[in-house]
């Protein structure tokens, strides 16, 4: 199966529907949403097309293929308009012996821990930076941020098939792969 993982929408309706585009061209299966879909927060400036009513119309019709963690921005009345879970603060996905701990970044993160076994995945947006980090613990990943990038990263989301994290531009150019081991 091939997952596509996004980040930080925060309400950009430009930025959603070139993700979405992404999404058909890669051919993915689902879309692993990290957090932070509607609300920008208070301490980030407006995205470049905050529309957040235009996100919802967008995300809604594809419900059955989303699966998403709940951001430092998402609230119960997110979850009201919004036609998919989005309230979980994490979830585990099996990656042959590796757990894949996906969360956003705001409660657990490689300075807060999860429980993990060595080798295991951190997998969170929150800090809108690519990451590709192993420690002896785990192994970071974050694909960064779709509508407000941070240290001149580029607006990013990564796939996930048979093993391999690749982070993309969202033209789709492939610039960082981390190779996790073989699905089960």
């Amino acid at each position: 199966m091939k997952w596509m993982i996004a980040s930080d929408i925060h309400g950009s309706a430009l930025y959603c529907e070139q993700m979405l585009a992404a999404y058909e061209r890669e051919g993915a299966e689902r879309i692993l949403l990290l957090g932070d879909i509607l609300y920008h927060g208070p301490r980030n400036d407006l995205p470049e097309g905050y529309a957040p009513k235009r996100v919802i119309g967008m995300l809604n019709p594809l419900q059955k293929d989303i699966l998403c963690v709940r951001g430092s921005c998402d609230t119960e009345v997110d979850q009201m308009v919004l036609a998919f879970p989005i309230l979980a603060d994490y979830a585990l996905l099996s990656l042959g012996r590796r757990t894949v701990f996906i969360t956003h970044g705001h409660v657990y993160n490689s300075a807060h821990l999860p429980p993990l076994h060595p080798g295991d995945i951190l997998l969170h947006g929150h800090t809108h930076i690519p990451a590709c980090e192993e420690y002896d613990s785990h192994v970071y990943l974050n694909p960064g941020s779709l509508s407000i990038p941070k240290e001149n990263s580029p607006r990013s989301y990564m796939t996930l098939e048979n093993g391999l994290f690749r982070w993309k531009t969202l033209a789709g150019e492939t610039y960082r792969e981390y190779f996790a081991g073989n699905e089960m």
